[in-house]
């Protein structure tokens, strides 16, 4: 099966659908493009579509509802979890302190900047 995300102009994710490899392929070899026309058959010539895959060999990871498409970066983006956070260069979330790696349970803290153990 092959799993295409509606975005709207400004990259944001609104629905993520599954169609037939078959209709996303041109002589039997994937085509994003043959993907793309089949969901604008589905849902109109305007939407935008790009394709996402779970394993994340395309685009760095899955698409989902609220995640963004940065077309520069070639990746969709989860939603910010924290004011803090920044993308690091595989265009994931990271806090500005590493969580401890001492195999306890952390929440972060974005008042406090700080990783805060769980009880």
């Amino acid at each position: 099966m092959a799993h295409f995300a509606e975005i709207d102009a400004q990259g944001l994710v609104l629905r993520v659908i599954v169609i037939s490899n078959a209709d996303a392929q041109t002589h039997g070899q994937d085509d994003e493009g043959a993907g793309i026309a089949f969901c604008q058959s589905l849902f109109g010539a305007a939407t935008r579509w790009v394709q996402t895959s779970y394993t994340g060999k395309k685009r760095r990871r899955f698409a989902g509802i609220g995640y963004r498409y940065d077309a520069e970066r070639d990746a969709f983006i989860a939603p910010q979890p924290f004011p803090s956070w920044r993308l690091d260069e595989t265009s994931a979330w990271v806090a500005p302190i590493p969580m401890p790696d001492d195999g306890g349970q952390y929440i972060w803290d974005e008042a406090a900047q700080y990783w805060k153990p769980l009880s």
